[in-house]
C-alpha cells in the first residue's frame, strides 16, 4: 500500500514538473506578443514615452534636453472610445430557428430561445460584451469562458449534513489575452489547438473552497503571471501600467487537451502553488455532436493570417500618436521661445544669475556697466506653417486608420454636404469599416449561444422553469429537460441589421408604412400589425388593448395539442372560426400525425367550418 501510494505520489510530482515546464516554454514564446499588449495599454493610457528595448521589456523614454517638453496628447484614447462606443452601441439578439415546420421542432427552439434571453439576461452577456470588446480593442483578442456552476440557481433541497444543493447555472466570464496560453502561435484556430492553458491568479482561500487543497498564498504583481510595466534599467515608473498588488494569492494553471487517441474525452489537469488540484476528462460535451471541447470563445478586433492573436488599432495609430506628440511639443517650444524670448546679453555687463532667475520682468529697471550695451531680445519670427500643416495631416491619418472618419469626431464636419442621402452615404461608408468588429462580435456571441445549449443539454437533467414573453405582454412558465434542447437541430441565427441604430430602423419602418406595405386589401393596418409595429418602434406602452387573433392562436395551439393527446376539443360560441380553420389547417400540413389523430384535428376542423357557415347564412 505504502509502495502505491509512493507510485502515485511521484507520478503527481512529474505530471506538476510536467505543466510548469509546459507553462514556462509558452510564456518565453508569447514575451514579445505580451510586450506589444502591454504598449498598448500604456499608450491607451497615456503613458507614451515608452517603448519595448532589445532586450524585449518596456522601458521609459528618457532621451532628450532637460528644457525639452515630453507632454502627451492622447489621440489613441478618444479613438478607442469611439470605437468602443459604435461596438458596444448595437447588439446582435440571439434567436431559435427550428429546423422544419414539425410543432415538436417549433417547440424545441421556442424553449431554446427562452432559455438564450433567461441565461443572456441572468449572465450580463451585454456587460461581457462589452468588457471583451475594451480588451480586443486594446490588445487584439479576447476570450470568453463559459463553464456550468453547480453551486448557483436555485435551491432544490439538501443533503444529509445539512448543506444547500443547487441547480445550477452557467456562467460567463470575460478572460483577457494575458491569460491564455495556446500550444501552437500560428495555429488560428482555437479548437484546433491541440491544448490550450488558462493561467490565472486565484485567492488561496478560494483555491481551497473548490478544490479542497492548500497553497500558500503570494503576493502578485502581475496580469497574471505576466510582468507589465517598465523594465528596471529603464528609468523608473514613468511607462509603468497602472496594476495593483494582489497579497495572498497563487497562480492556477488549466491544461485543456484536446481528445485525441491518447485521451478520447481530452484532459484537464489543474495545477497551483508546485500541488495537482485536479486531473481527468474534459468536463463539458460542449463541441459539436455531444464531443468535449474547450470551454472558451473568442473576440477578435482585427483577425491576423497565421497568428492564433489578432491585432488592433492601436498598434497602427502608436507611431501616428508619436509623431504627434513631438510635433506638438516642438511647436508649443516654439510659442514658448516667441513669448518668453531669448535674451542676449553682452558678457559682464549685468548680473546674469538674477536675469536667469527673474528673467525681463515687466517694468524692471535693468542696472548694466557703463560703457557695455544693454540687453536685448531676439527675434525668432513665427511660427512655421509646417507645424500646422504636420499637425492637421496627422490628424488625418488617425482617422483614416482607426475607421473612424471626421464626421463620428467633429460636429461641425462635412458642412458643405447638405443631401439627406450624401450624409446617409457618408454614414454607411464610416460605418462599413467596423464590419470587421461586427462580424467578430457576431460570431463570439453564436458561439456563446451554442455553448450555453450545450450545457443546459448536459446538465439540466431534472425540471426546470424558464419564462417566456408571450403575446399581450404576458409572461408565462415553461418546463424543460435536456431532452427538449435537441441542440443541433437548431440553428442559432444573429440579427442581420447589426450596424443598424435604432433611429435607422424606425425610418425604415415608417418608410415602409407610407408605400402601404402593412396595409390589408382595404387598405388599412389590422389592430395585430399595428401592434407588432408600436413594439418594434419602441412604443410598446402605446400598444393598447388585447390583440385577439393572437389569443385566438394560442388557443389553436392549446386545442391541436389536446387533439393529438385524444381529449375532446369543443367549438366554443366566440371562437373566431377563420382563426381557428387556418391554424388548424396549417397544424394537418405541417404535422406528422397518426391516422386516428388527423381523423379527431379533421372532425373538430369540420365543425368549425359548419358553424362560421351557419352564423354567416344566419
Amino acid at each position: 500500500m505504502t509502495d502505491s501510494n509512493d507510485k502515485n505520489a511521484k507520478l503527481e510530482e512529474a505530471l506538476v514538473s510536467e505543466v510548469y515546464a509546459d507553462f514556462k516554454r509558452r510564456q518565453e514564446e508569447r514575451r514579445l506578443l505580451e510586450r506589444g499588449w502591454q504598449l498598448n495599454i500604456n499608450f491607451v493610457n497615456g503613458n507614451q514615452y515608452c517603448d519595448v528595448n532589445r532586450l524585449g521589456e518596456i522601458e521609459a523614454d528618457n532621451g532628450g534636453y532637460f528644457w525639452q517638453q515630453k507632454r502627451v496628447f492622447n489621440y489613441i484614447a478618444p479613438t478607442i472610445d469611439m470605437r468602443c462606443c459604435k461596438l458596444t452601441g448595437i447588439r446582435p439578439r440571439l434567436a431559435v430557428r427550428a429546423a422544419s415546420e414539425d410543432d415538436e421542432d417549433r417547440r424545441s427552439a421556442k424553449i431554446a430561445s427562452a432559455i438564450l434571453n433567461a441565461a443572456c439576461e441572468d449572465c450580463d452577456i451585454d456587460g461581457a460584451l462589452t468588457k471583451a470588446t475594451v480588451w480586443s480593442e486594446t490588445c487584439g483578442t479576447a476570450f470568453y469562458k463559459i463553464i456550468w456552476d453547480g453551486y448557483a440557481g436555485n435551491e432544490i433541497g439538501k443533503t444529509f449534513d445539512g448543506a444547500s444543493v443547487k441547480e445550477g447555472k452557467v456562467r460567463v466570464s470575460v478572460v483577457s489575452p494575458f491569460e491564455i496560453y495556446p500550444d501552437s502561435l500560428s495555429e488560428e484556430n482555437l479548437y484546433n489547438q491541440p491544448s490550450i492553458i488558462h493561467a490565472r491568479a486565484v485567492p488561496a482561500d478560494d483555491i481551497f473552497t473548490a478544490y479542497g487543497v492548500r497553497v500558500e498564498g503570494r503576493d502578485i504583481d502581475e496580469y497574471s503571471q505576466s510582468r507589465a510595466g517598465v523594465s528596471s534599467h529603464g528609468g523608473g515608473d514613468n511607462g509603468r501600467c497602472a496594476c495593483s498588488v494582489k497579497h495572498g494569492y497563487e497562480v492556477v494553471i488549466e491544461r485543456y487537451v484536446r481528445p485525441n487517441s491518447q485521451f478520447p474525452d481530452g484532459r484537464l489537469t489543474i495545477v497551483a502553488g508546485g500541488k495537482l488540484l485536479f486531473d481527468g476528462e474534459l468536463p463539458y460535451l460542449n463541441g459539436e455532436n455531444g464531443t468535449r471541447t474547450y470551454p472558451f470563445v473568442v473576440q477578435y478586433s482585427l483577425p491576423v493570417a497565421g497568428s492564433f492573436f489578432g491585432s488592433c488599432v492601436v498598434e497602427r495609430l502608436i507611431p501616428v500618436q508619436r509623431a504627434y506628440n513631438a510635433v506638438k511639443n516642438r511647436k508649443h517650444e516654439f510659442l514658448n521661445r516667441i513669448s518668453m524670448g531669448t535674451v542676449a546679453v553682452e558678457e559682464g555687463s549685468v548680473d546674469t544669475d538674477e536675469l536667469v532667475e527673474d528673467g525681463l520682468v515687466p517694468g524692471k529697471v535693468i542696472v548694466y556697466r557703463q560703457g557695455a550695451n544693454p540687453p536685448e531680445m531676439l527675434t525668432l519670427g513665427s511660427v512655421p506653417a509646417e507645424f500646422m500643416q504636420e499637425e492637421e495631416r496627422l490628424e488625418k491619418e488617425f482617422y483614416k486608420i482607426s475607421g473612424t472618419t471626421e464626421i463620428t469626431q467633429e460636429a461641425g464636419a462635412f458642412t458643405s454636404v447638405t443631401s439627406a442621402t450624401g450624409l446617409q452615404l457618408i454614414i454607411e461608408q464610416d460605418e462599413a469599416r467596423l464590419n470587421v468588429c461586427y462580424d467578430q462580435i457576431r460570431s463570439a456571441l453564436k458561439g456563446m449561444g451554442r455553448m450555453l445549449l450545450r450545457l443546459y443539454r448536459q446538465f439540466a437533467s431534472s425540471v426546470r422553469l424558464v419564462k417566456i414573453s408571450g403575446g399581450n405582454d404576458v409572461l408565462s412558465c415553461v418546463s424543460f429537460k435536456e431532452s427538449n434542447i435537441t441542440g443541433d437541430d437548431v440553428v442559432l441565427e444573429a440579427d442581420s441589421d447589426i450596424n443598424m441604430t435604432p433611429a435607422r430602423r424606425r425610418a425604415i419602418i415608417y418608410d415602409m408604412i407610407d408605400k402601404g406595405l402593412f396595409s390589408d386589401e382595404n387598405g388599412k393596418i389590422s389592430p395585430h400589425v399595428k401592434g407588432r409595429l408600436l413594439k418594434s418602434l419602441g412604443y410598446n406602452g402605446y400598444t393598447g388593448g388585447r390583440d385577439l387573433d393572437e389569443l385566438h392562436r394560442q388557443r389553436c395551439a392549446e386545442e391541436n395539442d389536446a387533439l393529438k393527446k385524444g381529449q375532446s376539443v369543443e367549438v366554443r360560441e366566440y371562437d373566431d372560426h377563420k382563426v381557428h380553420i387556418e391554424e388548424h389547417t396549417a397544424f394537418l400540413l405541417t404535422e406528422k400525425l397518426t391516422p386516428d389523430e388527423e381523423k379527431r384535428v379533421c372532425a373538430h376542423l369540420y365543425q368549425h367550418k359548419k358553424t362560421s357557415e351557419v352564423k354567416y347564412e344566419g
